[in-house]
């Protein structure tokens, strides 16, 4: 059912948008250029304008190629420069996209056999009164995951267990889309040990990873909560009425009394044993348990390996990534087909039709990737980061703690992967302290406050846009429905930071 309430344009046409207003923009920032270090650090005072590398035919290359850069590109560590004709590490997002394409193969071929449906109507009988409860121990779970160990893109399985299981419930799509991307963003935000945010920006400060980890967790237990607070405002809202949804309810959707007394079948509990099990694998198979354990410090690069340099793996860490998560779920596929006693031609045609069906996320992940690339083709990213570095200094204590975390926030739409951010931003913001008399450790939890306040609005941020799409929630419509919440944040976290900046906490 549609509400008709949202003309805002789809997640596609807004980033295609995007794509078009960061090409423009970049016509008119001049390149520049820091020097850096060893490690490739920039160094702060060392700025410098630069002649465009692009010529304007290359210009026009650059629009026409960002979704092909954005899907495949690669980085020259030499040029700085994304594309598909040098030799350099992944940049496009084809990991995650085919990664989600497995996982709607999986959903295909296991709804087929109606195990999840028959499981989720048991489960919503049971929690028919408790459905609050669910949703806030898994904000609470994906938070503490994502504050730990950055877990964030690794949510998108998820949406295909909870999906079904919360329409059962009686909540809509965007209960369950904000119900798995705040927990785990609010996690990311509020980072205490994430070797890929707290650990690389540590390491770039030269402080511990542990530093400053009191007032994070104050901030983690206090924006989780008011997180689960908002979404289960909203969710009790659209239980009581339907009327009250911003995104309308599927008509297709599961009924609660309609399966209720079904029961399993033996190949149904097969199929749910073999769903344990790949879920559990995932988990278990990314999480850098020698990074989290020993306590290391990047660098980092968290959408390539997922691990941190120099932390020596323990013997049981798999240490997987998309590559090996696709194939993970792409096998369960199949041995769901297999156990479903179903021909070669009835696993082939539901695993296709799966991956068919998150086309939509693919095209968003892959326009997201686009524009990064432009900006780094363009070499404005270090023009943009030296207008921050301009603004911040010579500000009071107080002011330079809020200061750093506002003016991460757009440098954070740009560089929406954390690691990276960090070790642009930290080398930068690390001497300003000093100067401004705010500890390290403090001016690292203004950066990650920052970096995380954008990712719950940005469109380039891949867990935000590519949950979305598979939720099929309109970004307009969730835009309006987290904005005073994002305000409230804000407001918040600014008080706290100017507290601990004058009283000299850390």
């Amino acid at each position: 059912m549609e509400t008709g309430r949202s003309r805002f344009p789809s997640a596609v046409t807004t980033l295609a948008i995007v794509t078009v207003l960061v090409w423009f923009a970049a016509l008119f920032i001049p390149p520049g250029h820091y020097a850096t270090d060893a490690d490739g650090s920039p160094i702060p005072g060392t700025y410098q304008r630069i002649e465009s590398p692009l010529s304007g035919a290359e210009r026009i290359e650059q629009l026409v190629l960002a979704p092909v850069n954005g899907i495949y590109g690669l980085l020259s560590p030499a040029r700085n420069i994304v594309d598909t004709r040098t030799v350099g590490r992944l940049f496009g997002q084809i990991g995650v996209i085919v990664f989600i394409m497995a996982i709607g193969a999986f959903i295909s071929i296991s709804f087929a056999t109606r195990s999840l449906e028959v499981a989720v109507a048991a489960l919503a009988h049971r929690l028919r009164s408790r459905g609050w409860m669910l949703i806030a121990a898994i904000m609470a779970l994906f938070s503490l995951l994502g504050s730990t160990m950055g877990f964030s893109v690794e949510t998108f399985g998820f949406y295909a267990l909870f999906i079904p299981l919360m329409a059962a419930l009686g909540y809509d799509r965007l209960v369950t889309a904000s119900m798995i991307i705040l927990g785990s963003v609010i996690g990311v935000t509020a980072a205490t040990v994430n070797p890929f945010s707290i650990g690389v920006a540590s390491g770039e400060a030269g402080v511990g990873i542990g530093d400053g980890i009191v007032l994070r967790l104050l901030l983690w237990v206090l924006l989780t909560s008011m997180a689960v607070g908002w979404v289960l405002r909203y969710a009790a809202r659209v239980r009581a009425d339907k009327g009250a949804s911003l995104v309308g309810f599927d008509d297709a959707a599961p009924e609660k009394d309609a399966t209720a007394g079904e029961t399993l079948s033996a190949t149904q509990k097969w199929v749910l044993v073999i769903t344990a099990l790949a879920f559990g694998l995932m988990i278990f198979s990314v999480i850098p348990w020698s990074s989290i354990f020993a306590g290391s410090t990047g660098p980092a690069d968290d959408y390539l390996t997922h691990t941190v340099a120099e932390a020596r793996p323990f013997w049981f860490e798999l240490n997987w990534w998309f590559p090996q998560l696709a194939m993970l779920f792409i096998v369960a596929s199949v041995l769901v087909g297999l156990v479903a006693r179903m021909n070669e031609k009835e696993i082939v045609r539901l695993i296709a039709a799966g991956a068919a069906d998150m086309m939509n996320p693919a095209m968003v992940m892959l326009l997201a990737g686009g524009v990064s690339a432009i900006m780094t083709n363009t070499q404005i990213l270090d023009t943009i980061l030296h207008a921050m570095e301009r603004l911040i200094t010579g500000a009071s204590a107080a002011s330079f703690a809020v200061a750093t975390m506002l003016v991460n926030v757009p440098l954070a739409f740009l560089i929406p992967s954390s690691s990276g951010h960090a070790a642009l931003a930290m080398p930068l913001l690390s001497p300003l302290a000093d100067f401004a008399e705010v500890s390290r450790q403090l001016a690292i939890t203004a950066w990650v406050m920052g970096h995380g306040f954008a990712l719950l609005v940005s469109p380039t941020s891949v867990v935000l846009v590519g949950g979305l799409a598979i939720a099929k929630v309109d970004y307009g419509t969730y835009l309006r429905w987290v904005w005073p919440l994002l305000a409230g944040f804000m407001v918040i976290v600014g008080v706290i930071l100017a507290i601990a900046a004058t009283a000299g906490l850390g």
